[in-house]
């Protein structure tokens, strides 16, 4: 085992990425104040190849450039809108055939590895930093999935919580699908003297 040379890592041209098959997720992030954790979105967005990112409320939107540091070129290859209200955004998701799913604490936890394919396509809610997804929202969403966590905090900051659920869901629409996780249709470098 060896570390792959930047020039190695397996990429997609970003001529050749629309015709790419994405995963049918969208994110929704829900009035997320910080700029730096919505450029992480969608530098998450981009390696897990989702459908959309729904940007509501206060969250900032990629014509702002200070969210370039973190999204890093993600704001050119992942699709997205801005909604000023995100239960509007909901409700057209429903109507678009979503399943709508908060990324939050409840008193009826779901894990990924809980939903079934009739869960697709889903749609996820991100968030306030602090507040988490509003109340309205959690409302109108279908269910409330939520991250174990083993410590004292059982907090995780907005950008680590978001990039490990939207993980979880990639896997288990894979899963579903019966589609291998690592399907990289690049073939991987070879070392020189290994056989092949």
């Amino acid at each position: 085992m060896r570390k792959l040379r930047h020039e190695e890592i397996p990429r997609i041209k970003p001529a050749d990425s629309q015709q790419k098959e994405r995963h049918p997720i969208i994110a929704v992030i829900d009035n997320v104040r910080s700029i730096h954790n919505v450029g992480s979105f969608f530098r998450s967005a981009d390696g897990a190849w989702i459908e959309k990112i729904v940007l509501t409320g206060i969250s900032g939107t990629p014509e702002n450039r200070a969210m370039h540091k973190t999204a890093l070129g993600a704001q050119d290859t992942i699709p997205w809108e801005y909604v000023p209200d995100t239960s509007e955004a909901i409700a057209q998701l429903k109507r678009d055939g979503y399943a709508v799913f908060a990324l939050e604490l409840t008193n009826t936890p779901l894990s990924a590895e809980s939903l079934q394919a009739e869960h697709f396509p889903l749609a996820f809610v991100v968030g306030n930093e602090l507040t988490g997804v509003n109340d309205e929202v959690l409302a109108l969403c279908d269910g409330a999935l939520e991250i174990p966590q083993y410590g004292t905090k059982q907090s995780l900051n907005v950008s680590v919580a978001y990039g490990i659920a939207l993980f979880d869901l990639v896997r288990r629409y894979r899963a579903l699908h019966e589609r291998p996780v690592f399907d990289d249709p690049f073939p991987r470098p070879a070392d020189e003297g290994k056989a092949q």
